[in-house]
């Protein structure tokens, strides 16, 4: 079933209501039914809605689905799909399925709580066939509200649940339109930064893609890619993490380039252990870029670009945080909304130049706001030295002008180096602030060790 007309949330709770093939079960905990409510209230529920439950109490809900899992989390959302889809194929395959569809819709949400204090994220799943007696079908989501009040949040949420439940229906055509399909009306409103599907409904789709694809229709600030793990949503690894970010383009994935982006990412969080004490947990390392253009005048890079670049860091064994946005700023803002810990940049001299190059149009403080915000709650930059040939070489491709530096043994270190005034005011005081953390020559800390 396919369609390109658009509807609006109370539409298309109806039409699947007066669609006589489909018929489910919702089972909803931590934002109320409001999934439910929509098929409940428009009319003709009796022909979708088999049952509708909402299990707050955790001695209900470990009773229903069993205990052990966070209340919250992909472990419980699974527990919670098997039992209902269990229980709906059970109870009515017998008397419904061959003329049925099927689907069992579940959640389990941590809603912005009374004080404010909590970070309001969930996970949404849906199992649903599309003929019926059909093979069952899977998509995962994992959300984060951005609402500011839980009444708001919870509407979202009923908006999103009838998107999925109609666009695994109608809008399963192309990638695109399914994720689109499922944010209408809710754009800004719930990121969502994960998705999983599995089925013959999404043959042929590549899961990565989808991640990535998530950035580039900007439903999420990031998604996150882990080598020799499956990916899983930011929140998950950032959580309460020390971290040591390495952004740059990782365009070139060379032998040579690959083994320098491992040694500055080593370094970086080498040199956080050292900064935090031995008996403090190791710090989370990331390699960080973003899906859009380093240059404005370059097109936006492709999929299968970005696979490319993943696919490179991961071979080496690093993590990967994909961004939506190229500035340091941005990625300082999404981290701080999991961790209170240390956050760390570990940059090369030639990205911490394009930081102060860079014309921050978007900002209306400039440079002087991107600044404050990138160096918010605990962030400082360590600056990772380079010869002072590459350097200048680096100051020349991206048409920088007025900068000056010394060498140690052809080395340049980040004290080593100034912009022209007034920046090199500002430079320095970042500097004797700390903010800015020179690194030790690479050589003589190979020659060290």
């Amino acid at each position: 079933m396919t369609s390109t007309e658009k509807f609006n949330t109370h539409q298309k709770a109806l039409r699947i209501n007066l669609d006589p093939t489909s018929y489910g079960s919702f089972a909803e905990i931590g934002a109320g039914q409001e999934v439910a409510r929509w098929f409940l209230v428009v009319g003709g529920a009796s022909g979708t809605v088999a049952k509708s439950i909402s299990a707050y109490d955790k001695e209900v809900s470990d009773d229903l689905y069993g205990s052990g899992a966070r209340y919250v989390s992909k472990e419980r959302l699974e527990a919670m799909l098997d039992s209902e889809w269990t229980q709906l194929i059970h109870q009515l395959n017998k008397s419904r399925g061959s003329s049925t569809c099927f689907f069992s819709f579940v959640d389990t949400i941590s809603a912005r709580n009374y004080a404010g204090t909590n970070e309001p994220h969930g996970w949404v799943s849906l199992r649903f066939q599309l003929q019926p007696g059909g093979q069952a079908n899977e998509v995962v989501l994992h959300i984060n509200m951005r609402d500011p009040s839980s009444s708001l949040e919870q509407e979202a949420i009923g908006i999103l649940g009838v998107n999925l439940i109609y666009a695994v229906f109608y809008q399963l055509h192309t990638i695109d339109s399914f994720l689109r399909s499922i944010a209408e009306d809710i754009e800004k409103r719930i990121e969502i930064d994960y998705i999983e599907v599995s089925g013959t409904a999404f043959e042929g789709w590549d899961k990565r893609e989808l991640l990535i694809q998530l950035v580039r229709a900007e439903l999420a600030e990031a998604v996150c890619f882990l080598s020799g793990r499956p990916p899983a949503p930011p929140i998950e690894v950032l959580h309460k993490q020390a971290v040591v970010l390495a952004p740059g383009s990782f365009e070139h994935s060379d032998l040579a380039h690959a083994e320098i982006h491992e040694r500055i990412l080593a370094s970086g969080v080498r040199q956080l252990r050292e900064e935090s004490g031995q008996n403090a947990p190791a710090p989370a390392g990331f390699f960080c870029f973003s899906a859009m253009p380093l240059r404005e005048s370059d097109s936006q890079p492709g999929i299968s670009d970005l696979l490319k670049r993943i696919n490179a860091l991961q071979t080496r064994g690093g993590d990967v945080l994909l961004f939506r946005e190229q500035e340091l700023y941005s990625m300082t803002a999404l981290v701080n909304r999991y961790t209170k810990e240390r956050v760390r940049f570990v940059v090369g001299l030639s990205l911490l130049i394009r930081v102060w190059e860079y014309r921050y149009k978007a900002l209306p403080g400039g440079f002087l706001e991107a600044l404050s915000r990138l160096l918010a709650q605990n962030v400082r930059i360590y600056a990772y030295p380079m010869s002072s040939t590459d350097l200048e070489q680096a100051i020349q491709s991206i048409s920088a002008t007025g900068w000056r530096w010394t060498d140690t043994d052809e080395w340049v270190s980040a004290s080593e180096l100034r912009p022209a005034p007034p920046l090199s005011h500002l430079y320095d005081y970042v500097l004797a602030s700390n903010f800015l953390v020179p690194m030790h020559n690479p050589m003589t800390q190979t020659a060290a060790e």
